[in-house]
């Protein structure tokens, strides 16, 4: 990832529920879902759907994706993108788990960021 990037202590990861999600409010700006996947991975999207909008923290992580609560779409954690038929993107940000607490960066990232920010992770 080029550039610098400020990153901010979220919470400890064991705060996130395996196959779950946490929601930070952001007061003014959109708030952000962290989901965890496995045991080891978090990753942060922007806490709406860009379909309607609906809320994806309420919705069931499976995998590598979030289904939307509201009418079935499926988001995949590691880009933000709407699996296929449909189409859109939600607004992604870069999170990293260090000695057990969940760091996210405020900026975000765009769709071909993802790739290098999931191996730097692993």
């Amino acid at each position: 990832m080029a550039g610098i990037e400020a990153w901010v202590r979220v919470c400890a990861l064991d705060e996130i529920p395996v196959l779950g999600a946490r929601v930070l409010r952001c007061g003014e700006g959109e708030d952000i879902a962290l989901f965890r996947p496995a045991a080891d991975r978090v990753f942060a999207l922007a806490d709406r759907c860009p379909h309607k909008g609906g809320p994806l923290s309420q919705g069931i992580v499976s995998g590598d994706s979030v289904t939307c609560p509201l009418h079935g779409w499926n988001i995949a954690l590691d880009s933000g993108q709407a699996c296929a038929p449909d189409v859109g993107c939600a607004r992604r940000y870069a999170v990293q788990v260090r000695d057990g607490t969940v760091w996210l960066s405020l900026s975000s990232m765009a769709a071909s960021d993802a790739a290098t920010d999931a191996e730097a992770l692993a």
